[in-house]
């Protein structure tokens, strides 16, 4: 430990201030941490401390007081000059980097991304991109501006704020990249361990985010069935792999204009590589079945909950009409049909709040094909129409309105002068069986040894994916995607990822606290708590300035976040060291 001297100008004029300083051994070789900043000391002073500092004759490590009393200053605080001269969060970076400290995610980054000759290591990097899309979602132009400074995460990391830039975060993508599969198996298996989760239901569904700009280096950039609405821009697809609860297995990303049914059974094949086959049981929509996906989970005794096509619906109108329907909710029945052959079994189900949003669809779309095809009617009478011309019209007004287009059955006639005729009626046989199917879908499975209700109830867990969906683009920002590079954006998509991974966790711990299911609600809480960093003015007996103090406080807990924190098992520090040096000479508290 040792006194090194610092200068600063102000005013056009040198200042000098002391610093007190202790070597330190780390991974990257020795260096050196203030421990206390001492302002502006008068030399004899300096030379006094600096000698209490050295070892005693004889070799003995004794220290010795710093300061004599001889030399001791007594000040008096003007506390109506106290000034706060800065704010920074500090509930929300302190509960992010005790997740990734549960989940092992620092000694994770660190036993993978070694330091080397970097000023800054990428593990601390990996860990800045990931905190920040957890806690304030934004580019990483933003993190370097504004939103890293803003935050107590260089006290947290000790990274101070001047070495968080745009070009060091974009190189941290790259270098968080390479380790996806590892990271996926290590979270996996972590998970586990925390909330004893049992992997046998696995959901597994897909999404699609979309591009600002041409993307034209990605080739997975394409155009396709846009779930955001936005088919004028490129996409890349999400296969999104999770446990009945929820909680994140893995994930793959695909083309733009991959089509859900030929990502099945990659999904499959990737996730049994890199877990291992097990007694597993698949859960997916109907948008990924066919007969071929079928056959392929069949094989090798995989077992299977999946969504079937409407069209297949029409086979069981017969069990439909019959009696024995289970009620196991209010609104809902199922009604258990073995196959023929006894090797699968077919759940019907019936919701009457689907049924109700069904009908009202159907209801809508008749209104407006009743009412064009009576315009198209009245179009004819009024002057001469070109059959073609009438033909067209009425299959945009049909495919505008596809859901309720059966119910009607039509026929455009050439007069004998080449004028066009309508003609149209409502089919009955469509409109019965509307009014039968309503509100009614098909599930199918291979596992025959459960009971109605319970092959319900896994289906229905599909949701957790769709909400794991709904996480990612609102909370966590996913769409759009800005990067334009395929390696930046898949390292976007597996920081988002990563921050999902905390959410739910964070989701789990809420839970077994006996805090509900609301993560967002508990960091918009713990966010409230900051860092004040507070200047003291002082004077002197003689009625002089005397040196500025320092302090960085923390701010006290309200009753609410401190119930929070207790029942999360976190600790606040009741104050913290700056890293960065008085600016005015002061002495730091």
């Amino acid at each position: 430990m040792y006194l090194r001297r610092c200068y600063r100008v102000k005013d056009g004029k040198r200042h000098a201030y002391w610093a007190l300083v202790e070597s330190v051994r780390t991974a990257r070789g020795p260096r050196q941490r203030v421990v206390a900043y001492l302002g502006d000391l008068e030399k004899q002073a300096a030379r006094e401390s600096e000698a209490a500092l050295r070892p005693a004759a004889g070799g003995g490590v004794f220290q010795g007081t710093l300061f004599d009393e001889a030399h001791r200053q007594w000040v008096t605080v003007d506390a109506s000059r106290m000034e706060v001269i800065g704010c920074k969060g500090l509930g929300g970076p302190f509960l992010g980097l005790d997740l990734m400290h549960r989940l092992g995610l620092m000694e994770f980054f660190h036993r993978v991304m070694p330091g080397g000759r970097e000023d800054v290591p990428w593990s601390a990097m990996a860990a800045v991109l990931v905190l920040c899309r957890l806690l304030e979602p934004s580019s990483e132009l933003h993190i370097a501006e504004h939103a890293y400074e803003r935050s107590a995460l260089s006290d947290l990391l000790g990274v101070p704020a001047d070495k968080v830039n745009d070009d060091r975060l974009y190189r941290s993508l790259d270098a968080l990249l390479p380790h996806k599969e590892a990271l996926q198996a290590h979270l996996k298996n972590r998970l586990g361990e925390l909330f004893q989760l049992d992997y046998d239901l696995i959901l597994y569904d897909v999404t699609s985010t979309y591009f600002e700009g041409l993307s034209e280096s990605n080739p997975m950039a394409r155009r396709g069935y846009s779930r955001d609405h936005r088919p004028d821009c490129k996409q890349v697809c999400i296969g999104l792999v999770v446990s009945r609860c929820g909680m994140p297995l893995g994930y793959e990303l695909f083309a733009g204009n991959r089509s859900d049914v030929t990502t099945l059974q990659e999904i499959v094949t990737t996730m049994e590589g890199r877990y291992g086959k097990a007694n597993r049981i698949w859960v997916v929509d109907r948008g990924m079945v066919s007969q071929e996906n079928i056959e392929f989970l069949q094989r090798d005794g995989r077992r299977y909950i999946v969504g079937t096509p409407k069209g297949l619906l029409k086979q069981y109108q017969r069990h439909m009409l019959e009696e024995g329907w289970h009620r196991i909710r209010e609104e809902l029945e199922v009604k258990l049909c073995p196959s023929p052959d006894g090797q699968e079994a077919f759940i019907l189900c019936r919701s009457g709040s689907r049924r109700d949003k069904e009908q009202a669809m159907h209801r809508r779309f008749a209104q407006r094909i009743e009412q064009g095809l009576l315009d198209l009617q009245a179009a004819c009478i009024r002057q001469k129409q070109n059959p073609v011309l009438i033909a067209q019209r009425l299959g945009k007004l049909m495919g505008r309105n596809s859901r309720s287009a059966g119910g009607f059955a039509t026929e455009v006639m050439t007069a004998s002068d080449g004028s066009a005729w309508l003609n149209w009626s409502k089919a009955q046989d469509w409109q019965d069986w509307a009014a039968l199917s309503e509100g009614c879908y098909l599930l199918r499975s291979n596992v025959t040894d459960w009971k109605d209700q319970e092959l319900w109830e896994a289906y229905i867990q599909l949701t957790e994916a769709e909400g794991a969906f709904r996480i990612h683009k609102s909370d966590l920002s996913l769409r759009p995607i800005w990067h334009q590079k395929e390696g930046r954006v898949q390292a976007h998509i597996l920081v988002c990822f990563l921050a999902y991974v905390l959410w739910k966790t964070l989701a789990a711990l809420c839970r077994r606290a006996g805090l509900g299911d609301e993560p967002r609600k508990v960091l918009d809480e713990l966010a409230q708590i900051q860092i004040i960093d507070v200047t003291v003015p002082t004077r002197k007996a003689d009625g002089s300035d005397g040196p500025r103090l320092h302090k960085r406080c923390v701010s006290r807990p309200t009753d609410h976040q401190a119930i929070l924190l207790h029942h999360l098992g976190l600790h606040l520090p009741s104050r913290m060291r700056t890293m960065d040096p008085p600016n005015d000479g002061s002495a730091a508290m």
